[in-house]
């Protein structure tokens, strides 16, 4: 079981939630609201999703939920007047429980691309998503992004990084072997143990991760992705939610609130796009 703010659920529940729906968990959601936002606000709380396994974005700590996007959810609820529920789901339930409507918001970053551009309503951007590949410490082999030709790398299942790495590897000499996870710490156990060569994150999670076990690993630069960010994102059909969290969070932005949780989480602040930049793939 975990206990997190404001809701206490355990995964187990909250995956069967996620295949048979909330009409009978009592959190009160309308399955077909006609203005999210309103409902929200009439209910005074806001429900969002994520995974809580996505450090420095997304962290359970013995059922503590800390991390970017629980500070920066916060910050956005206290602006929009609400309190905050909390669901942690994995990654492969996460979108398709937002198109279900059993929760109002992912929170869980999503990189912005074409085709996800189609089917859902993001938010600003709230980090960069740049696609980069974690090392062994001590292994010489990799110097660069191409010297994974022939080796063998691990990913996150369905993620936008590992689509990337799959481009990418099409093009080197020698067959990649990508491996898919459930989570990226199994990826990051597995290349510690030299199972696999290399992993593949976004640049601002491997980095959190070789700070924290930098005897261990060891982020390969430049990044091989191009430019990308993270975002939350809402149904195509809850403009006036997304739109209200847009607003909060370019308020954040300039108010000097974001810069201090980039700070506290990736060491440095970032500067970011304040619309939904076009994507590049």
């Amino acid at each position: 079981m975990q206990d997190f703010e404001g809701f206490r659920v355990s995964r187990r529940t909250a995956l069967q939630w996620s295949l048979a729906g909330l009409a009978s968990t009592g959190l009160g959601l309308r399955a077909a609201a006609a203005d999210t936002l309103a409902d929200v606000r009439k209910r005074g709380e806001l429900v969002v999703a994520t995974e809580m396994q996505f450090p420095p974005f997304d962290i359970s700590d013995n059922g503590v939920y800390k991390g970017v996007d629980r500070e920066l959810i916060d910050a956005v609820a206290k602006e929009l007047g609400v309190k905050v529920s909390y669901l942690d789901l994995p990654w492969t339930s996460v979108l398709p429980g937002l198109e279900a409507k059993k929760f109002d918001l992912v929170i869980a970053p999503v990189t912005i691309t074409k085709e996800r551009l189609k089917h859902y309503a993001f938010s600003v951007p709230i980090a960069d998503a740049t696609a980069a590949l974690m090392k062994r410490a001590d292994d010489k082999s990799i110097a660069k992004p191409e010297d994974i030709s022939g080796k063998i790398v691990g990913g996150q299942k369905g993620t936008a990084q590992v689509a990337q790495l799959k481009a990418f590897a099409a093009k080197l000499p020698k067959p990649v072997e990508v491996k898919e996870y459930v989570d990226n710490n199994q990826s990051y156990a597995d290349l510690a143990a030299g199972r696999i060569d290399a992993s593949v994150n976004s640049l601002p999670n491997l980095a959190y991760a070789a700070a924290q076990r930098p005897e261990s690993f060891a982020v390969v630069t430049p990044p091989f992705g191009q430019p990308t960010y993270f975002s939350w994102v809402a149904r195509p059909d809850d403009r006036s939610l997304i739109d209200a969290v847009n607003a909060a969070i370019v308020k954040l932005d300039g108010d000097g609130a974001m810069a201090k949780i980039q700070k506290t989480w990736f060491g440095q602040s970032t500067d970011l796009p304040r619309t939904v930049p076009e994507p590049n793939f």
